[in-house]
């Protein structure tokens, strides 16, 4: 191959390091939002561990994908080096149209959550009521001033 580093692979990383870098703080930022001060530390940690568990469970499922195809296809083209190749290829191309179908879905699934409609029966836009134990109260000092 003829094919250059800086011509192919570099732009390609930094576009990925920028976007990751967008989606991880904002994502972040989103599963923490509602948490108290208190547990605030939980709550980050909590996304954290998901994240890693996340990863690693997608890692291991694209991984037996794509060894699956690499081996249903050498059982039907042979084992020789033009198959090996590709093998490979098609093994890859199954294993990334399996994740963008899993990413299709999951973010059907956060669309439809964030238009109310997964989750809640309430229609949407109109906002759950707060528990009693977190509704917005007048300090005493508010309640001397405004009597």
């Amino acid at each position: 191959m003829t094919t250059s580093y800086a011509a192919w692979i570099l732009p390609a990383l930094v576009v990925i390091g920028l976007g990751l870098g967008l989606v991880f703080g904002c994502g972040l930022n989103t599963a923490t939002y509602g948490a108290a001060l208190a547990d605030a530390g939980v709550a980050s940690a909590l996304v954290n561990t998901c994240q890693q568990v996340g990863g690693s469970i997608g890692t291991a499922l694209l991984n037996t994908i794509d060894a699956s195809a690499l081996a249903s296809y050498l059982v039907t083209h042979g084992h020789s080096p033009a198959a090996l190749a590709g093998a490979a290829v098609h093994s890859y191309v199954v294993a990334f149209w399996v994740s963008a179908a899993i990413f299709r879905r999951l973010c059907r699934g956060v669309r439809a959550g964030a238009e109310g409609q997964a989750f809640s029966p309430r229609r949407p836009g109109r906002p759950l009521p707060l528990p009693p134990d977190r509704r917005p109260t007048m300090s005493r000092e508010h309640q001397k001033v405004s009597a």
